[in-house]
């Protein structure tokens, strides 16, 4: 695990060291550089596997190929013998270097026999040729700008900054798509001219022509004719290699765990395959309603884990900028738990395998089943929905609580407008910008500059995909390709690594994806079960051969804060006087009457706009840190001044 990056072009060398300082915490233990005249490779390393030999850059036996790679190949023991038995001779232990051989034995398919976690360069001296490759579900993330006659690519975009061979700017477009999707869409970085190199994407540059290409994607239509309690088998038995794979280590292993049933099967499969005394690792807070610690504990104590629990008080305001930091774009609140529950691991362990994925994976979020709610609701005349029903469920008060009433009753409603993907495309954005309100946000001008993108287009491109005939399969898939790379995964990377910790997600590998995808849709999402247990039914299965029974059948709650509560309380003023020196205001982007508003309506009760407005905060911290030079440190002593 760690940070890479790569410069082609004038000034490598001064560059390359740049790059790779500034992301020092991807990789403490070490750094290491290769030069020649025309690329510089740069990369910190964080030692997991190989701890003494492993060093990168690694070249192949006659030095005409160099690799750099972030990730883990959990299928290298295999690789390895595989390779050695054609004739190739390895210089290291580690588990990446199996990449340069691949690539010598089956050139840009080297991709198709990996099973890992991943995101490298080679570079291939006699043809001068760049390859670079993203996993396939986007667990490890890879940057990369042409301009001014030169090449760069990096693990993060504020390194490809550092180089030098270009200047921040805001990508409109992009940041139009994340404020109704909550996230970078496809190739988008927030800053013009830095593109993301997609998951499952490979990318050529040769004689200065630049090509990419789709090594991977799954199908949802080859459904398996085996029963439930076969598919239950044979997915338990898949879960256990997965979990069991991603303990390759020469370090000690750790579990994230929340008290839910995605970290709590691999935690629990952990320690059936023979961990002993198993860190796991926990946060809870003192409300309650929000406290997960009590379910994590069950877990913990049935298998005589080594429990490290923490009841924290986010420090909201002055966490942020540590946040946007290590993200370089706004914050996400899921990104406030994953960021604790790292900085108290890794003061113990390097590595920790967590639940990310099940949710998207086997049906796990209530919009899965508020799809088919939404089919019973348009039943009923759209002039009764429209004029009678939602006079009702507009006087219901607001209690600015997570999911209410209010905002449920509104969700469904506002769905019933729209059918298939359209709908589903919409609900992603309802909480937070719609087409609608970002019309009222953005200036007439930017609005012009932009020329008025769909946002909704990049959830329908993989929604009306011919790959998934089932609607619940079409969400899974439109979430895999999206959601997943782009946001999920993405935030865990940045959280974990901000604290020099690797993070695995045995739910999400793509032999798992792919098998889950052969599951009929009806053993995902069944909305025959009961006891409240129709979502990732077939999951809670599994789950019920390892856990607790009343973990099984508890509903989905996640790690969360009253953000609509303190907007209008505690933090009311602080927001005041933020928007009243709005950058995005002053640029001539937004409109500050409608921000106005927002605030205006969230403060009086009238309507919780707790997540629209907390990307516009984020949105002010991020331009002062990556436009006007602002640290962590100055930003927080800014945060004190608007208290």
């Amino acid at each position: 695990m760690c940070g890479i990056a790569g410069i082609m072009g004038s000034n490598r060398v001064d560059a390359i060291k740049k790059m790779t300082d500034i992301m020092i915490y991807r990789g403490p233990d070490d750094s290491g550089f290769y030069y020649d005249d025309d690329i510089a490779l740069g990369q910190r390393r964080l030692s997991i596997i190989d701890l003494h030999s492993g060093r990168q850059p690694i070249s192949n036996e006659d030095d005409t190929l160099q690799l750099v790679c972030n990730g883990e190949i959990y299928n290298s023991p295999a690789l390895r013998e595989s390779l050695i038995s054609k004739g190739h001779r390895f210089k290291t232990a580690t588990d990446v270097e199996v990449i340069l051989h691949l690539y010598e034995e089956y050139g840009d398919d080297c991709v198709t026999q990996l099973r890992g976690m991943f995101a490298f360069a080679i570079w291939d001296m006699r043809k001068r040729r760049l390859f670079m490759a993203r996993d396939h579900l986007g667990q490890k993330p890879l940057f990369f700008c042409q301009q001014n006659g030169g090449f760069t690519f990096a693990s993060e975009v504020k390194s490809i900054l550092a180089s030098g061979i270009t200047q921040a700017e805001i990508d409109l477009e992009g940041l139009w798509h994340y404020l109704s999707l909550r996230y970078m869409p496809d190739h988008h970085s927030m800053f013009k001219g830095i593109h993301k190199l997609p998951a499952a994407h490979y990318l050529v540059l040769e004689n200065n022509q630049l090509s990419i290409n789709r090594y991977w994607t799954v199908d949802f239509k080859d459904k398996t004719s085996a029963s439930k309690e076969e598919i239950t088998d044979q997915l338990d038995e898949l879960l256990r290699e997965t979990v069991k794979d991603h303990l390759l280590s020469d370090v000690r292993v750790g579990a994230f765990l929340s008290g839910g049933i995605d970290s709590g099967i691999v935690a629990s499969m952990m320690a059936v395959l023979g961990e002993k005394n198993l860190p796991h690792f926990s946060i809870g807070s003192k409300e309650k309603e929000f406290n997960e610690l009590p379910y994590a504990r069950m877990v913990s104590e049935k298998y005589g884990m080594e429990a490290h629990e923490k009841i924290i008080e986010p420090d909201l305001i002055h966490t942020i900028p540590s946040l946007i930091y290590h993200m370089d774009e706004p914050a996400d609140p899921f990104g406030f738990g994953v960021y604790l529950v790292s900085e108290l691991a890794a003061k113990h362990v390097k590595v920790v395998l967590g639940g990310d994925g099940g949710d998207e994976n086997f049906a796990g979020y209530d919009r899965y089943s508020g799809q088919r709610l939404v089919d019973y609701y348009c039943l009923l005349p759209q002039w009764f929905r429209q004029n009678i029903v939602k006079k009702i469920t507009d006087r219901i008060p607001e209690s600015f609580g997570y999911k209410s009433l209010a905002q449920k009753a509104a969700w469904v409603n506002e769905m019933s407008l729209f059918s298939g993907g359209e709908r589903y495309a919409q609900s992603l954005g309802v909480l937070r910008f719609t087409h609608e309100s970002k019309h009222k946000l953005f200036t007439e001008s930017a609005i012009q500059s932009l020329g008025d993108p769909s946002s909704a287009e990049k959830i329908l491109h993989y929604f009306n995909a011919d790959n998934a005939d089932d609607v619940v399969d079409k969400m899974l898939y439109t979430d895999l390709m999206t959601r997943i790379p782009d946001h999920i995964l993405m935030i865990a990377d940045r959280m974990t690594m901000a604290h020099s910790l690797e993070s695995r997600a045995p739910l999400i590998d793509y032999k798992v994806v792919e098998f889950a995808a052969t599951i009929p849709a009806n053993l995902k999402l069944n909305n025959r079960a009961l006891k409240g247990n129709h979502l990732k039914y077939i999951l809670r299965e599994v789950a019920a051969r390892y856990l607790p029974q009343e973990l099984v059948t508890l509903k989905k709650q996640g790690f969360r804060f009253p953000l609509g509560i303190w907007f209008r309380t505690d933090l009311k003023n602080f927001l005041r006087r933020l928007f009243a020196q709005s950058r995005f205001v002053e640029l001539g982007l937004f409109e500050k009457s409608y921000i106005d508003t927002l605030l205006d309506e969230h403060i009086s009760g009238k309507v919780d706009h707790n997540y629209r407005i907390w990307v516009l905060l984020n949105l002010e911290f991020w331009y002062r840190m990556y436009f006007e030079g602002e640290t962590v440190e100055s930003m927080k002593a800014f945060s004190d001044q608007l208290a």
